[in-house]
């Protein structure tokens, strides 16, 4: 039988995990609760591997196939299929399971299965919360009957992932389609789908080219693959004389996958600019608005992996975690993670394989530069910060790498819980309140954090959209109005508050 070099190395691998599968100690029974849980499409046979048998077959594999790639394909001119992908990637039969860690023990299992290749963690694994996980069809009946027999509960949200993200998105509009909303709209932005990265610059153009009175497009510099990054300024131009119009930063799109985000700051964009409604709301107060940081991750999420969260960075630093030493395939920086306020510390990783690599050093990324620049030339004005992400309907604040609280945080509390209870108005959604750690996990290198503690401003938070886990981050587009008319309606709640305390301080000024 003759087979190519990387066959006959996965049957080694093959060979190697069921001699280690075979060992009294790791032949476990399996259970008939297990035989419940898995569904029809991966119940492909009466046995299965102990979840330690996949453990190292992972790794075996993986050896194997650095000396492939490092030893025979120079010399026979073959590749592994990993260095070979560059099509689309498909996440066909992926399921996405819930579980529910009840004592420390189960965390711990959890966190372990989670570092297993091609798992992915959406939501954060703690005690007593749920957690939501991404397992693979090579992985995926084998930890439901581990998460069984261990007697941790789980439930499956989706049994084949990319038949959600085929469903998440309407079909593009025909060229003929396209043609007829330019001659009447004069753009093709709608909000009944996510719309690629140079539709939104077009639609920018657009405001800017229909509406000079009130908008101005800034360029502030460019992603790592040369995008324009371009903060849109709302301003009437209209001052008071001897006060200091106050400015509110929006921005969207940090993390590629949270396709919600930039969606939502161009319908918010909408509203201020092409809704005179809401003049009143231009006149006294500036918008400075991104709708996008992360436009490079953000294209490759529409072109390659719909699921990629960090910017496209190519990888040159060794990432350690083999003993060959190598960071291939591991691109991008988490750019929530690469802000100047306790870099590198707890909850950002310094792997550049992880999904929260923090970069080389804080402000490594021309992103996060561009942004962190204006932010400092306009702090003396921005009185509230605003960056938008998903999932869960989360309404945060600083700080986000420790439990302390900050000095002032019933006063960002009241302006957040006033937000909150006007969006739950709108359609009832109900946006849990508190920092980062008390919500999800402790982190740093976070963009709210810096915003407080570097640039100075005061009302500094961070907008987890929805929703709680239905979809996660494959909201469909038909979401798109009705969370950005909650947004819009807790953030205008937000201004009307900024402009009474202005008030309020202006008064006191007087009469002291």
């Amino acid at each position: 039988m003759k087979l190519p070099p990387l066959q006959w190395l996965a049957v080694a691998a093959v060979i190697v995990v069921v001699a280690a599968a075979a060992s009294p100690t790791a032949n476990a029974p399996a259970t008939a609760a297990a035989s419940a849980a898995d569904t029809a499409e991966d119940d492909d046979g009466d046995s299965v591997f102990p979840f330690r048998a996949i453990q190292l077959y992972n790794t075996v594999a993986g050896y194997l196939e650095y000396i492939f790639d490092m030893v025979i394909a120079p010399i026979t001119g073959g590749a592994s299929s990993k260095k070979q992908t560059t099509s689309k990637v498909s996440y066909k039969k992926f399921q996405i399971i819930r579980v529910l860690p009840s004592d420390e023990d189960e965390v711990l299992d959890l966190e372990g299965m989670s570092e297993e290749p091609g798992v992915q963690v959406w939501m954060p694994i703690q005690l007593n919360k749920t957690a939501d996980l991404v397992l693979p069809p090579s992985v995926a009946r084998d930890v439901k009957r581990f998460l069984t027999e261990r007697e941790i509960n789980f439930v499956v949200l989706s049994s084949d992932l990319e038949r959600s993200i085929n469903k998440q998105n309407p079909k593009m509009p025909s060229v003929n389609q396209q043609s007829e909303l330019k001659a009447t709209k004069g753009h093709v932005m709608t909000f009944n789908r996510y719309h690629r990265y140079q539709d939104i610059l077009d639609y920018l153009m657009y405001l800017s080219e229909n509406y000079p009175h009130l908008v101005e497009l800034l360029p502030i510099g460019k992603t790592v693959e040369g995008r324009p990054l371009k903060v849109v300024k709302i301003s009437s131009g209209q001052t008071r004389e001897n006060v200091v119009k106050p400015a509110i930063w929006i921005d969207a799109g940090i993390h590629a996958r949270e396709w919600i985000s930039p969606a939502v700051a161009l319908f918010i964009l909408r509203q201020l600019v092409e809704n005179k409604s809401y003049r009143t709301l231009v006149s006294e107060i500036d918008w400075y608005i991104l709708p996008m940081i992360n436009a490079d991750g953000y294209e490759y999420s529409h072109t390659v992996d719909r699921l990629w969260r960090k910017s496209r960075r190519t990888a040159t630093i060794k990432s350690g975690r083999t003993l060959w030493d190598t960071s291939y395939g591991c691109e991008g920086v988490d750019l929530n993670r690469n802000w100047d306020w306790h870099w590198g510390g707890v909850g950002a990783s310094q792997d550049p394989c992880s999904d929260t690599f923090a970069g080389s050093h804080a402000f490594s990324e021309p992103e996060t530069r561009a942004v962190s620049d204006f932010i400092l030339d306009h702090r003396d004005r921005i009185q509230v910060y605003l960056t938008l992400h998903s999932y869960s309907q989360m309404w945060l604040m600083p700080w986000s790498h420790t439990k302390k609280l900050s000095d002032d945080y019933d006063d960002m509390m009241y302006l957040a819980r006033q937000a909150t209870e006007a969006i739950q108005k709108v359609h009832g959604s109900q946006y849990q309140l508190g920092t980062t750690p008390s919500l999800l996990y402790t982190v740093s290198g976070c963009s709210d954090d810096w915003a407080k503690g570097k640039a100075g401003i005061k009302y500094s938070y961070t907008i987890e959209l929805p929703d709680k886990g239905l979809y996660g981050f494959l909201l469909p587009a038909e979401k798109i109005v009705t969370t950005g008319k909650e947004i819009f309606t807790g953030i205008k709640s937000i201004a009307k508050s900024i402009l009474k305390i202005n008030s309020m301080k202006e008064k006191s000024k007087l009469i002291g």
